[in-house]
């Protein structure tokens, strides 16, 4: 009885377990554990409902696909159910599952031994979708949701570049409900996680949660300014039409302008598919879009039928996970970084070691919570592994390596040695600053409002910033202003031509365009870019200072929560205190220099990328000049570019606007368009 109790806890334990890290994973977009790591866990609950039946309910998560939905969206049900697939890590695995196949399919076909036709295609590591095309027009696109039902998100999906409203050819199905994934490219995951980075928001752990977190924005606008892209593989329902073969879907996709895998392979047999899958894991570093495995499907979709699904996935197909690259070294000692807002982030610091082809010293620990419950301790030996194959994350401890005085990490005592009066936030695991003038807060608030993409104020970097706090000579933004040259003689490496040159800087920026003073107030949520729209908007500090929140979310690619992040910033006394001194002592510059009204817009309504090193521009001002005549800068060539402007060594975006005959142009040719 006492085993049969401990069996029925532990079953209970996994399934909260497993229903935790689902949420995590689809609802919140921020997942604790590896792919690697949830799969045991659903392997362990598997092995014990089938060895106990009774302890197996219907709703168990072994039998039911996870549920994304959220509240605030519409739920509309699929036409025909939305399974998910089963993971294998294993060739083993995957041979057994041809197996189970051959045996199932024996009378059917004319030579039982003849090999099974598969259809082996990348696993783009993305978020599941469902599109409906009726009379070849896009009517609806659906998340998987439970399986059954999802979340109607219709207007985020038509903000992807890529997907056609209408349909190309003719002869199209009456109604098809389309299957694929939504992703985000590696290099548009990194250009947002640096967005974020500059404005002190926490980073996207990979391309995956990003595109989720994105599809679920309730403001399409700021879906559109994240560049998503769709990949389409399979049907749903459908009526007016029929498929033979799984192949035939692809190609049929292709001639009517959706966007399908680059490359998939046909393959006769298990031994053949296997081959596939070693190829596709050799090639896929080369692809712009993240994969994190293989998916092996019976070509002949008469054979799927009779194969049949589970509640929870088809018995036709299955999904061969690549493993993680992962790699030993030593945790020498956890930091931690101060996000300019005050938030205080673990972060691990390794002896140098090489993961999936590049050098890799430093790892984040995510929270204190992650950091108790995998028992991580400096000096100890640890398995570091690219999460999504993008950022370095300590997986585990590897603990018969561990020194016998390495002792738990204490998050709490290590801020007191650093001397950082700092606080949990209530009801979460981040550590935040306390005080408004706390001097690394005000170090970061400095920082943020020196830098390149703010006030660019030359030679104010960390260093200085630091004897500057240290001196007693700078507290809050505006005693950079008072600042003289005698003030800065007596601090290290100060001269008086070095002392001048800083104080001829800070009274420069006093000249500056208002978005640059936006972004360097480092308003929470607030970017390089949303201060432009900003100030382009309302073309006053007074006038953005007096919008209310439901003014400012109409703004185009202000969202309701910048809104309310900038309201709430102004309503502050001590920012509101902060700004004035800035405006009327220190008398810094609080309107746009240029409004559209007075700029010649000759690029207005145009999209540009830049790529190469231009002859005499930098990027930052190429793209400067091209947003002041009304044009808009993106990070990838799609067809909605209209000028790629190339300079040398323009590498892989040259070769993608060749493809799509987008217009290559060079720095004088930029200018005359500039010119009009």
């Amino acid at each position: 009885m006492a085993e049969n109790s401990d069996i029925a806890r532990r079953v209970e334990e996994l399934r909260a377990e497993v229903a935790r890290h689902e949420r995590l994973y689809r609802v919140e977009n921020r997942p604790e554990i590896t792919d690697t790591r949830f799969d045991a866990l659903l392997r362990e609950l598997r092995k014990l409902e089938d060895a106990h039946p009774d302890l197996a309910p219907p709703d168990s998560p072994t039998r039911t696909v996870g549920d994304d939905r959220l509240e605030a969206f519409e739920t509309v049900r699929h036409l025909r159910p939305m399974a998910s697939l089963d993971n294998t890590y294993s060739r083993d695995e995957l041979f057994a599952f041809d197996q189970r196949l051959l045996r199932v399919l024996a009378e059917e076909r004319a030579d039982p031994g003849d090999p099974l036709p598969y259809i082996v295609e990348p696993k783009i590591d993305g978020l599941a979708i469902s599109l409906v095309y009726e009379n070849g027009k896009l009517t609806r696109a659906v998340t998987r949701g439970n399986g059954e039902e999802g979340d109607n998100v219709t207007a985020n999906v038509r903000t992807i570049p890529t997907l056609p409203d209408t349909l190309a050819g003719g002869g199209h199905p009456g109604l098809i409900e389309i299957r694929g994934e939504i992703y985000m490219t590696l290099a548009e995951f990194r250009r947002v996680n640096g967005e974020r980075e500059a404005e002190d928001q926490p980073k996207f752990m990979n391309p995956r949660n990003l595109a989720a977190g994105t599809i679920k924005q309730l403001d399409p606008r700021v879906v559109a300014r994240r560049r998503l892209e769709i990949v389409l593989y399979s049907v749903g329902a459908l009526e007016g039409g029929r498929f033979d073969e799984q192949h035939e879907i692809h190609e049929c996709f292709r001639a009517w302008g959706l966007p399908v895998v680059e490359k998939y392979w046909q393959a006769q047999g298990i031994e053949k598919a296997w081959a596939a899958v070693e190829e596709l894991d050799r090639l896929r570093s080369t692809f712009a879009y993240p994969t994190d495995g293989a998916v092996i499907k019976l070509d002949n979709t008469n054979w799927q039928q009779i194969a049949g699904s589970t509640s929870k996935a088809p018995r036709w197909a299955i999904s061969y996970k690549f493993a993680a690259e992962q790699a030993e070294t030593v945790l020498r000692k956890v930091s931690i970084q101060v996000g300019r807002t005050g938030a205080l982030t673990p972060v691990a610091e390794l002896d140098p070691v090489v993961v999936a082809g590049s050098t890799v010293s430093r790892a984040t620990l995510h929270n204190e919570d992650e950091i108790a419950r995998k028992d991580i301790r400096e000096g100890d030996t640890v398995i570091v592994e690219k999460a999504g194959e993008i950022i370095p994350a300590v997986v585990r401890v590897v603990t018969e390596k561990r020194p016998p005085d390495a002792e738990p990490f204490d998050f709490a005592a290590r801020l007191r040695d650093l001397g950082h009066n700092a606080e949990r936030v209530p009801g979460q695991a981040a550590w935040h600053l306390k005080g408004r003038n706390n001097p690394e807060l005000t170090r970061r608030r400095i920082e943020h409002f020196a830098g390149r993409t703010a006030m660019d104020i030359d030679g104010l970097g960390t260093e200085i910033v630091r004897q500057l706090i240290g001196a007693d000579l700078v507290r809050d933004l505006p005693d950079l202003y008072r600042l003289k040259a005698e003030d800065l003689l007596p601090l290290e490496k100060f001269a008086r031509k070095s002392a001048d040159n800083l104080v001829a800087a800070i009274d420069a920026s006093r000249a500056n365009d208002l978005w640059r003073l936006i972004h360097g107030l480092g308003i929470p949520h607030v970017g390089a870019q949303s201060a432009k729209d900003l100030a382009r908007h309302f073309g006053s500090l007074d006038a953005l200072m007096a919008a209310d929140t439901e003014i400012l979310a109409e703004v185009d690619g202000i969202g309701p929560v910048m809104a309310e992040s900038i309201t709430a910033f102004f309503a502050d006394p001590d920012n509101e205190a902060r700004v004035r001194a800035l405006v009327d002592e220190a008398n810094v510059n609080t309107r746009a220099l240029e409004s559209r009204d007075e700029t010649p817009q000759n690029l207005s309504g145009l999209t540009f990328v830049i790529t190469g090193t231009l002859p005499s521009l930098s990027r930052d001002e190429a793209k400067a000049l091209i947003e002041k005549a009304g044009g808009k800068c993106t990070g990838s060539v799609s067809k909605k570019t209209d000028y790629l402007l190339a300079g040398e060594s323009a590498g892989s975006k040259l070769d993608k606007a060749d493809t799509l005959g987008i217009h290559v142009i060079d720095e004088p040719k930029l200018r005359a368009l500039l010119e009009g």
